[in-house]
């Protein structure tokens, strides 16, 4: 199928401390269209979020499907009360939180309809293999879908010495891990799992960010007290500027099993 392209405002916060800014219709609106017409000939989906953190997206995917059930795993444990608690706050209830890994999923073949992940890919180093766990848990006629970041297609304006740190320290960190560039690599680690080209629909989102950035925890051995003062700086300036914007390409796939 065609690749496309959209663009659309991001939320105020996109790095707030456990992303629950994130929700279905911001974060995962390439699935929505997708996830109404299955839920429309199936009410009771079962819908499997891998890397849940603390569940926002899953909370508000459980709100579309109120006759379905969502199981949102993370590999970890500590976030999983703050995830309950998210869903709670929410009001929806037929939805569990486990702890699990998404390169050995920790369920049967074919148990879920929909199986989704967001931002996680990027931290793996063979993230075709958890593509091909998420295919496997998922039914015959059902769907996995991602969304991932590229990080070096980011811009930020103005350019200032801490933000421009930041970036390179976050860039440094996701490729000892993964890599940077997660977004523009969706396509062949499907193609990688053996998955026909006609089976993945892929797509690029354009994130504009024009609102402020009020917090980033900043947590690491590799930068100087003066660098993390430096970053704090400047994202303080940044945040009071009326021109303040930041820019970055996320890919977005879905693959019909």
């Amino acid at each position: 199928m065609a690749s496309k392209s959209s663009t659309e405002p991001a939320h105020p916060a996109p790095h707030a401390v456990h992303q629950e800014w994130r929700t279905a219709q911001n974060s995962a609106s390439y699935l929505l269209p997708k996830i109404n017409s299955m839920s429309e000939q199936n009410p009771k989906l079962k819908l499997l979020d891998v890397g849940a953190g603390s569940g926002s997206i899953s909370a508000t995917l459980a709100q579309l499907i109120p006759d379905g059930h969502i199981t949102a795993i993370d590999i970890n444990p500590d976030i999983l009360p703050r995830a309950r608690a998210v869903a709670e706050m929410v009001g929806v209830t037929k939805i569990n939180f486990e702890q699990g890994d998404a390169h050995k999923l920790p369920y049967a073949d074919e148990s879920f309809d929909i199986t989704i992940c967001h931002q996680i890919l990027t931290h793996s180093k063979e993230s075709w293999n958890v593509l091909l766990e998420m295919m496997r848990v998922t039914k015959a006629g059902g769907i996995v879908g991602a969304r991932e970041g590229d990080l070096d297609t980011e811009c930020i304006w103005p350019e200032l010495p801490g933000l421009l740190s930041f970036h390179n320290f976050a860039a440094s960190m996701m490729k000892d891990r993964g890599t940077s560039t997660a977004g523009r690599q969706l396509l062949p680690w499907a193609l990688k799992t053996g998955v026909a080209r006609e089976n993945i629909t892929l797509s690029w989102h354009m994130v504009l960010q024009n609102e402020r950035i009020r917090e980033r925890a900043l947590k690491s051995k590799r930068m100087t007290e003066d660098g993390l003062n430096e970053i704090i700086k400047d994202y303080e300036e940044w945040s009071r500027r009326e021109d303040a914007s930041i820019a970055m390409m996320q890919g977005e796939i879905i693959i019909h099993k």
